[in-house]
């Protein structure tokens, strides 16, 4: 469907209002997919995201600055989504032995069985939200969106 159809507008609107008007039309789409999706584990997508930084940490404790580096959506918040990981079980505080004032994170058992749960269900989802288009067509597309964000 065409922008100026789901906008429901006779407006012409140069190519570049478009691609923009469509990058925030499927971002909306994605993310509110992958917010349904998550729902029913207990997690935001913020979390998922802080589950997925640990998980990638390979053991290895991240501070909050690793982790805000990390992040998909940068916020200021991460402390309160560490802190909501804590209350569910998923992550562990500690504090750094070398340096008694630096705090480090990482990811429990309990923290990586629920990535196991999820990930076939966010793959099947990613799969989805991209059927329309081809590997060479996302190869493309992937290459433009790094290009817009540079």
């Amino acid at each position: 469907m065409k922008v100026e159809q789901i906008l429901k507008s006779k407006a012409k609107f140069s190519i570049e209002k478009k691609v923009l008007i469509n990058l925030q039309l499927v971002s909306t789409k994605t993310g509110s997919e992958m917010m349904c999706t998550l729902k029913e584990f207990g997690v935001s997508v913020q979390q998922f995201n802080v589950l997925r930084i640990l998980r990638g940490q390979d053991k290895k404790p991240a501070n909050l600055s690793t982790i805000q580096d990390r992040m998909v959506h940068q916020m200021s918040n991460t402390t309160r989504l560490v802190d909501k990981l804590i209350e569910k079980k998923l992550v562990d505080r500690c504090i750094c032995e070398e340096n008694r004032r630096k705090v480090e994170i990482v990811i429990t058992q309990q923290g990586l069985d629920l990535l196991n749960k999820i990930d076939p269900k966010v793959e099947a989802l990613e799969k989805e939200s991209t059927k329309g288009l081809n590997q060479e067509e996302l190869k493309q597309l992937n290459i433009l969106l790094e290009k817009l964000r540079s």
